[in-house]
């Protein structure tokens, strides 16, 4: 309230006819524009992922379809991607990203002869997409089957990481650590091309080693608001000590780590550990840390059934602030929350699809506040006890807007267009389903 007393007799000092028409208000609150930028006449792809042996498993490839805003909002509109959309180049589902404005889709193919392949399609509406003359195969780097996500700088660069071969050390019949080798790797998304890339070790300290515990994967590197510093998700496993041919599958685990590397050198891996949660901040599909409008970076947290899932804060010192503490469970009066993907919409807030303990798997979207620490479920939506988010990876925020792909597997189901100020949900066009296939995101 200060800082507008302020402003205004600021603005009436010079002319109080302006107070309405010249002064700036910073208070969000007050902002009546789109919180994003707009993108007149963008396109809305919708990813579809088939089934291979069994219903849901996603591994029969992915399928794409483009509506315009407008048809993606209209009920009245059929979206069938499976039987209208072609598919992008993948033995398995497809690692999609899009640009901002939605005119060019992002893929790194997984698993297969051509896993690692790296590509882009221009986005012409319906079932035309125009893929690139020019490809890169990164997998004599980061594997066939390499985790990556675009930065949000421009649509600039696109970061892929992996761990190869975690590998016990065992020294006169005692053992000593677990290690594989990580492999950071940016890529030019322009110029499709690789622009660098590292491979060390990254050891934990000398305690957490002696253990069993060890990095098994690493995924969804975000770029901090300084530019200068990359984040990168970890998953946990731990090795039994006793027995170095076999890792523990139920295991004390650490606090929540990242991976702190230079950027754009990609050098000096640093480990960081939360106190607040235990889970891992890998993700799975999509991307799982966000830079806010604070400038902090804010990070899910998965795998961890005892606790659920946390939202974590990392601070601009590229540290984890461990006196922001925002438990999913305690904010939604559950046990056992598992965020599947989620997505930072601006101006604190973000939309997650989530399961939990007693839920048997289904899914359900949730309207976060990350300021105030709080969460609920987002209605309006129809769920199905067939809802699974496990493979989701895409959500389209512009504007004032966010838009999400729901479908129970096998079913029919819609986009919902969600207004990020308001909450208020808006079901857009049906998608058409197939037995066994589900649709994983809009782009």
């Amino acid at each position: 309230m200060r800082n507008r007393f302020v402003k205004l007799l600021a603005c009436g000092a010079v002319l109080s006819a302006l107070v309405l028409t010249g002064c700036s208000d910073d208070d969000s609150n007050n902002n009546t524009g789109p919180i994003n930028p707009v993108t007149e006449g963008r396109w809305i792809t919708v990813a579809g992922a088939r089934m291979q042996t069994s219903p849901g498993d996603g591994n029969g490839g992915t399928m794409v379809y483009s509506i315009s805003k407008e048809d993606a909002q209209n009920p009245d509109v059929s979206v069938d991607a499976f039987e209208n959309g072609v598919g992008v180049l993948s033995n398995r589902t497809a690692r999609l990203q899009s640009s901002v404005d939605g005119n060019t889709l992002f893929n790194i193919t997984y698993t297969g002869a051509n896993g690692g392949t790296f590509m882009t399609y221009n986005v012409n509406g319906a079932n035309n997409f125009a893929q690139s003359d020019v490809t890169v195969n990164i997998s004599q780097y980061a594997s066939a089957s390499p985790r990556w996500v675009k930065l949000f700088d421009g649509d600039n660069t696109g970061v892929a990481v992996n761990v190869a071969s975690p590998t016990p050390v065992v020294t006169d019949n005692v053992y000593q650590r677990t290690r594989g080798t990580a492999t950071v790797l940016s890529l030019n998304l322009k110029d499709v091309l690789i622009s660098d890339y590292r491979q060390y070790e990254i050891p934990l300290t000398a305690a957490e080693e002696a253990l069993g515990h060890h990095i098994f994967r690493l995924d969804a590197p975000t770029l901090n608001a300084a530019g200068d510093k990359l984040i990168i998700g970890t998953w946990m496993r731990k090795t039994n000590p006793a027995n170095p041919a076999e890792n523990e599958s139920e295991f004390e685990r650490l606090g929540s780590k990242s991976v702190v590397v230079d950027y754009p050198s990609l050098q000096n891996p640093v480990v960081i550990t939360s106190t607040v949660a235990f889970g891992d901040t890998s993700g799975y599909r999509s991307f799982n840390s966000f830079v806010a409008n604070d400038n902090n970076i804010y990070q899910a947290t998965q795998r961890d059934t005892e606790n659920g899932s946390y939202i974590l804060r990392i601070n601009q010192q590229n540290q984890y602030d461990n006196s922001y503490v925002f438990s999913l469970d305690a904010a939604l009066g559950v046990q056992g929350s598992y965020i599947d993907a989620w997505r930072y919409a601006g101006n604190g807030i973000a939309y997650a699809v989530y399961t939990h303990e007693n839920a048997n798997g289904q899914g359900f979207v949730a309207r976060l506040d990350l300021n105030a620490k709080t969460a609920t479920r987002v209605e309006g939506i129809e769920y199905d006890a067939a809802l699974d988010f496990g493979q989701y990876q895409g959500f389209v925020v512009d504007g004032n807007e966010l838009y999400i792909a729901v479908t129970a597997v096998g079913k029919d189901g819609n986009i919902y267009v969600i207004d990020i100020p308001t909450g208020a949900v808006k079901k857009g066009a049906k998608l058409v389903n197939k037995p066994g296939n589900h649709y994983i995101g809009v782009f």
